[in-house]
Protein backbone atom coordinates (compact mmCIF):
# COMPACT_ATOMS: atom_id res chain seq x y z
CA UNK A 1 0.00 0.00 0.00
CA UNK A 2 1.41 3.36 -1.04
CA UNK A 3 0.23 6.93 -1.38
CA UNK A 4 -1.29 9.45 1.05
CA UNK A 5 -3.37 6.79 2.83
CA UNK A 6 -0.30 4.73 3.65
CA UNK A 7 1.54 7.82 4.85
CA UNK A 8 -1.35 8.76 7.12
CA UNK A 9 -1.51 5.24 8.54
CA UNK A 10 2.24 5.16 9.07
CA UNK A 11 2.13 8.52 10.86
CA UNK A 12 -0.66 7.29 13.15
CA UNK A 13 1.27 4.10 13.84
CA UNK A 14 4.39 6.06 14.78
CA UNK A 15 2.34 8.41 16.96
CA UNK A 16 0.84 5.48 18.88
CA UNK A 17 4.26 3.88 19.33
CA UNK A 18 5.57 7.20 20.66
CA UNK A 19 2.57 7.40 23.00
CA UNK A 20 3.28 3.92 24.37
CA UNK A 21 6.92 4.88 24.93
CA UNK A 22 5.91 8.04 26.80
CA UNK A 23 3.15 6.42 28.82
CA UNK A 24 5.24 3.33 29.46
CA UNK A 25 7.91 5.46 31.13
CA UNK A 26 5.40 6.08 33.92
CA UNK A 27 3.93 2.55 34.01
CA UNK A 28 5.40 0.16 36.58
CA UNK A 29 5.03 -3.44 37.68
CA UNK A 30 3.34 -3.99 41.06
CA UNK A 31 4.14 -7.29 42.78
CA UNK A 32 1.80 -7.40 45.78
CA UNK A 33 -0.19 -10.62 45.39
CA UNK A 34 0.37 -14.37 45.16
CA UNK A 35 -0.34 -14.78 41.46
CA UNK A 36 1.12 -12.81 38.59
CA UNK A 37 1.97 -9.13 39.17
CA UNK A 38 -0.21 -6.20 38.13
CA UNK A 39 0.59 -2.66 37.03
CA UNK A 40 0.72 0.85 38.46
CA UNK A 41 1.10 4.50 37.46
CA UNK A 42 3.80 6.85 38.74
CA UNK A 43 1.71 9.51 40.52
CA UNK A 44 4.60 11.42 42.13
CA UNK A 45 8.36 11.01 42.31
CA UNK A 46 8.00 8.48 45.13
CA UNK A 47 4.33 7.43 44.84
CA UNK A 48 2.60 4.76 42.75
CA UNK A 49 -1.15 4.68 42.13
CA UNK A 50 -2.55 1.22 41.46
CA UNK A 51 -5.71 -0.87 41.82
CA UNK A 52 -6.54 -1.78 45.40
CA UNK A 53 -7.62 -5.34 44.59
CA UNK A 54 -4.13 -6.24 43.32
CA UNK A 55 -2.52 -5.22 46.66
CA UNK A 56 -3.21 -8.39 48.63
CA UNK A 57 -0.45 -7.94 51.18
CA UNK A 58 0.65 -4.93 53.21
CA UNK A 59 4.34 -5.82 53.31
CA UNK A 60 6.98 -7.30 51.01
CA UNK A 61 5.65 -5.22 48.12
CA UNK A 62 7.98 -4.82 45.15
CA UNK A 63 7.68 -2.37 42.26
CA UNK A 64 9.34 -3.04 38.91
CA UNK A 65 10.60 0.12 37.26
CA UNK A 66 10.86 0.85 33.53
CA UNK A 67 14.65 0.39 33.67
CA UNK A 68 14.16 -3.23 34.75
CA UNK A 69 15.12 -2.77 38.40
CA UNK A 70 12.88 -3.60 41.34
CA UNK A 71 12.49 -1.54 44.51
CA UNK A 72 10.66 -2.03 47.77
CA UNK A 73 7.39 -0.23 48.37
CA UNK A 74 5.06 0.39 51.29
CA UNK A 75 1.29 0.78 51.29
CA UNK A 76 0.36 4.39 52.07
CA UNK A 77 -3.41 4.01 52.03
CA UNK A 78 -6.22 2.37 50.10
CA UNK A 79 -9.79 3.15 49.09
CA UNK A 80 -11.66 -0.10 48.39
CA UNK A 81 -14.79 1.73 47.18
CA UNK A 82 -12.96 3.15 44.17
CA UNK A 83 -10.48 0.24 43.97
CA UNK A 84 -7.47 2.55 44.30
CA UNK A 85 -4.36 2.19 46.43
CA UNK A 86 -1.30 4.40 46.90
CA UNK A 87 2.20 2.98 47.37
CA UNK A 88 5.44 4.73 48.35
CA UNK A 89 8.68 3.50 46.79
CA UNK A 90 12.07 3.77 48.39
CA UNK A 91 14.48 6.27 46.89
CA UNK A 92 11.99 8.21 44.76
CA UNK A 93 13.33 9.98 41.72
CA UNK A 94 10.60 8.70 39.40
CA UNK A 95 9.05 10.74 36.60
CA UNK A 96 5.30 11.19 37.21
CA UNK A 97 2.77 10.41 34.52
CA UNK A 98 1.21 13.32 32.67
CA UNK A 99 -2.55 13.45 33.16
CA UNK A 100 -4.58 14.67 30.18
CA UNK A 101 -6.01 18.15 30.57
CA UNK A 102 -9.26 17.19 28.83
CA UNK A 103 -12.02 14.69 29.47
CA UNK A 104 -12.19 11.45 27.49
CA UNK A 105 -14.49 11.55 24.45
CA UNK A 106 -16.68 8.79 23.07
CA UNK A 107 -15.01 7.30 19.98
CA UNK A 108 -11.55 8.57 20.93
CA UNK A 109 -8.64 6.25 20.11
CA UNK A 110 -6.94 5.07 23.29
CA UNK A 111 -4.29 2.62 24.47
CA UNK A 112 -4.45 0.51 27.61
CA UNK A 113 -0.97 -0.06 29.04
CA UNK A 114 0.35 -2.61 31.49
CA UNK A 115 3.66 -3.86 32.82
CA UNK A 116 2.74 -7.28 34.22
CA UNK A 117 6.21 -8.78 33.76
CA UNK A 118 9.87 -7.81 33.53
CA UNK A 119 9.69 -8.18 29.75
CA UNK A 120 8.46 -4.60 29.45
CA UNK A 121 5.39 -2.54 28.79
CA UNK A 122 2.44 -4.04 26.91
CA UNK A 123 -0.32 -2.22 25.03
CA UNK A 124 -3.85 -2.79 23.77
CA UNK A 125 -5.63 -0.52 21.29
CA UNK A 126 -9.29 0.48 21.44
CA UNK A 127 -11.78 3.31 21.48
CA UNK A 128 -13.76 4.86 24.30
CA UNK A 129 -17.18 3.26 24.02
CA UNK A 130 -18.97 4.81 27.00
CA UNK A 131 -18.74 7.25 29.86
CA UNK A 132 -21.01 7.18 32.86
CA UNK A 133 -21.53 7.40 36.59
CA UNK A 134 -22.16 7.46 39.37
CA UNK A 135 -22.32 3.67 39.63
CA UNK A 136 -22.33 1.33 42.61
CA UNK A 137 -19.35 -1.00 42.57
CA UNK A 138 -18.91 -4.61 43.55
CA UNK A 139 -16.59 -3.44 46.35
CA UNK A 140 -19.33 -1.73 48.34
CA UNK A 141 -18.63 1.76 47.09
CA UNK A 142 -19.91 4.34 44.69
CA UNK A 143 -17.72 5.39 41.78
CA UNK A 144 -18.51 8.96 40.83
CA UNK A 145 -17.65 8.46 37.16
CA UNK A 146 -16.13 5.85 34.88
CA UNK A 147 -14.89 5.21 31.34
CA UNK A 148 -15.51 2.04 29.35
CA UNK A 149 -13.38 1.01 26.35
CA UNK A 150 -13.10 -1.95 24.00
CA UNK A 151 -9.34 -2.25 24.57
CA UNK A 152 -8.49 -5.79 25.70
CA UNK A 153 -7.59 -5.87 29.43
CA UNK A 154 -4.81 -8.46 29.36
CA UNK A 155 -3.87 -10.23 32.62
CA UNK A 156 -1.90 -7.89 34.85
CA UNK A 157 -3.21 -4.69 33.24
CA UNK A 158 -5.20 -3.69 36.35
CA UNK A 159 -3.65 -0.59 37.87
CA UNK A 160 -2.12 0.52 34.57
CA UNK A 161 -3.03 3.65 32.62
CA UNK A 162 -5.40 4.36 29.78
CA UNK A 163 -3.62 6.88 27.55
CA UNK A 164 -4.45 9.01 24.52
CA UNK A 165 -2.36 9.10 21.36
CA UNK A 166 -0.23 11.83 22.93
CA UNK A 167 0.77 9.51 25.79
CA UNK A 168 -1.26 11.42 28.40
CA UNK A 169 -3.15 9.49 31.07
CA UNK A 170 -6.94 9.46 30.72
CA UNK A 171 -7.52 7.10 33.61
CA UNK A 172 -6.54 4.00 35.57
CA UNK A 173 -7.76 0.61 34.34
CA UNK A 174 -9.14 -2.01 36.70
CA UNK A 175 -11.13 -5.23 36.61
CA UNK A 176 -11.90 -5.03 40.32
CA UNK A 177 -14.99 -2.80 40.31
CA UNK A 178 -17.65 -4.50 38.19
CA UNK A 179 -17.40 -8.24 38.91
CA UNK A 180 -14.42 -8.73 36.62
CA UNK A 181 -15.53 -6.39 33.83
CA UNK A 182 -12.94 -3.79 32.89
CA UNK A 183 -13.61 -0.16 33.80
CA UNK A 184 -11.39 2.89 33.86
CA UNK A 185 -11.37 5.39 36.72
CA UNK A 186 -11.01 8.81 35.01
CA UNK A 187 -7.69 10.54 35.70
CA UNK A 188 -9.25 13.60 37.33
CA UNK A 189 -11.11 11.42 39.83
CA UNK A 190 -8.19 9.04 40.35
CA UNK A 191 -5.81 11.93 41.01
CA UNK A 192 -8.32 13.49 43.42
CA UNK A 193 -8.61 10.25 45.38
CA UNK A 194 -4.83 9.78 45.35
CA UNK A 195 -4.40 13.27 46.79
CA UNK A 196 -6.86 12.49 49.58
CA UNK A 197 -5.09 9.21 50.35
CA UNK A 198 -1.73 10.98 50.44
CA UNK A 199 -2.97 13.81 52.67
CA UNK A 200 -5.52 12.14 54.92
CA UNK A 201 -4.96 8.40 54.54
CA UNK A 202 -8.58 7.99 53.46
CA UNK A 203 -11.26 9.48 51.24
CA UNK A 204 -13.79 11.53 53.18
CA UNK A 205 -17.36 10.70 52.12
CA UNK A 206 -20.38 12.56 53.35
CA UNK A 207 -23.35 11.36 55.37
CA UNK A 208 -26.81 12.92 55.65
CA UNK A 209 -28.77 10.21 57.43
CA UNK A 210 -31.68 9.93 55.01
CA UNK A 211 -33.34 7.30 52.88
CA UNK A 212 -34.77 8.66 49.66
CA UNK A 213 -36.32 7.69 46.38
CA UNK A 214 -36.76 9.63 43.13
CA UNK A 215 -40.15 11.28 42.66
CA UNK A 216 -41.66 13.39 39.88
CA UNK A 217 -42.06 17.11 40.50
CA UNK A 218 -45.39 18.40 39.23
CA UNK A 219 -45.75 21.38 36.92
CA UNK A 220 -47.26 23.42 39.77
CA UNK A 221 -44.30 22.54 42.02
CA UNK A 222 -41.85 23.52 39.28
CA UNK A 223 -43.63 26.87 39.00
CA UNK A 224 -43.29 27.33 42.75
CA UNK A 225 -39.55 26.56 42.47
CA UNK A 226 -39.20 28.98 39.59
CA UNK A 227 -37.35 26.54 37.37
CA UNK A 228 -37.85 23.42 35.30
CA UNK A 229 -36.85 20.35 37.29
CA UNK A 230 -38.61 17.08 36.64
CA UNK A 231 -37.45 15.00 39.62
CA UNK A 232 -36.49 15.38 43.24
CA UNK A 233 -35.75 13.04 46.15
CA UNK A 234 -38.64 12.11 48.43
CA UNK A 235 -37.36 11.51 51.95
CA UNK A 236 -38.81 8.23 53.18
CA UNK A 237 -36.58 8.02 56.25
CA UNK A 238 -34.65 10.47 58.43
CA UNK A 239 -32.37 9.04 61.12
CA UNK A 240 -32.54 10.47 64.61
CA UNK A 241 -29.56 12.63 65.62
CA UNK A 242 -28.25 12.62 62.06
CA UNK A 243 -27.12 15.68 60.07
CA UNK A 244 -30.49 15.68 58.30
CA UNK A 245 -32.44 15.26 61.53
CA UNK A 246 -30.53 18.05 63.28
CA UNK A 247 -31.10 20.33 60.28
CA UNK A 248 -34.85 19.83 60.50
CA UNK A 249 -35.50 17.64 57.44
CA UNK A 250 -38.68 15.56 57.73
CA UNK A 251 -40.08 12.43 56.18
CA UNK A 252 -42.20 13.57 53.23
CA UNK A 253 -39.93 16.46 52.28
CA UNK A 254 -38.78 16.47 48.66
CA UNK A 255 -35.10 17.38 48.38
CA UNK A 256 -34.59 19.35 45.15
CA UNK A 257 -31.11 20.88 45.54
CA UNK A 258 -28.08 20.75 47.82
CA UNK A 259 -25.37 23.38 47.86
CA UNK A 260 -27.06 25.04 44.87
CA UNK A 261 -26.95 21.91 42.69
CA UNK A 262 -30.35 20.49 41.64
CA UNK A 263 -30.71 16.72 41.68
CA UNK A 264 -33.17 13.88 41.74
CA UNK A 265 -31.02 10.73 41.87
CA UNK A 266 -29.80 9.12 45.13
CA UNK A 267 -26.47 7.99 43.66
CA UNK A 268 -25.85 11.42 42.17
CA UNK A 269 -26.47 12.93 45.60
CA UNK A 270 -23.93 10.58 47.20
CA UNK A 271 -21.36 11.41 44.53
CA UNK A 272 -21.51 15.08 45.55
CA UNK A 273 -20.84 14.32 49.20
CA UNK A 274 -17.13 13.61 48.76
CA UNK A 275 -14.03 15.47 49.82
CA UNK A 276 -13.93 19.03 51.13
CA UNK A 277 -17.72 19.31 51.47
CA UNK A 278 -17.60 16.93 54.46
CA UNK A 279 -17.96 18.96 57.65
CA UNK A 280 -19.19 22.02 55.79
CA UNK A 281 -22.56 23.74 56.26
CA UNK A 282 -24.40 23.91 52.95
CA UNK A 283 -27.83 25.18 51.89
CA UNK A 284 -30.55 22.66 51.09
CA UNK A 285 -33.63 23.45 49.03
CA UNK A 286 -36.73 21.31 49.38
CA UNK A 287 -40.44 21.15 48.78
CA UNK A 288 -42.53 20.84 51.93
CA UNK A 289 -46.26 20.60 51.47
CA UNK A 290 -45.77 21.59 47.85
CA UNK A 291 -44.04 24.85 48.74
CA UNK A 292 -40.32 25.72 48.54
CA UNK A 293 -38.35 25.83 51.78
CA UNK A 294 -34.65 26.26 52.59
CA UNK A 295 -32.53 24.82 55.38
CA UNK A 296 -28.83 24.57 56.18
CA UNK A 297 -27.24 21.18 56.85
CA UNK A 298 -23.78 20.34 58.12
CA UNK A 299 -22.49 17.35 56.14
CA UNK A 300 -21.39 14.50 58.36
CA UNK A 301 -18.72 11.92 57.58
CA UNK A 302 -19.61 8.34 56.70
CA UNK A 303 -17.66 5.88 58.83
Amino acid sequence: MTGPGAQTLAALSEAMADAVELGGAATVLVDARRRFPASGIVYASDLILTADHVVQRDDDIRVGLPDGSRVAAQLVARDPGSDLALLRVEGGGLSPAQAADHAARIGQLVLALGRPSDEGVQASLGVISARGGPVRTGRGGLLESYIRTDAIPYPGFSGGPLINVAGQVLGLNTSGLARGAALTVPAQLAWQIAGALQQHGRVRRGYLGVRSQPVAISFAQQQALGREQRTGLLLVGVEDDSPAGRAGLLVGDILVAIDGQPGGDPDELLSRLVGAVVGQSVPVQLLRGGQPASLTITIGERT
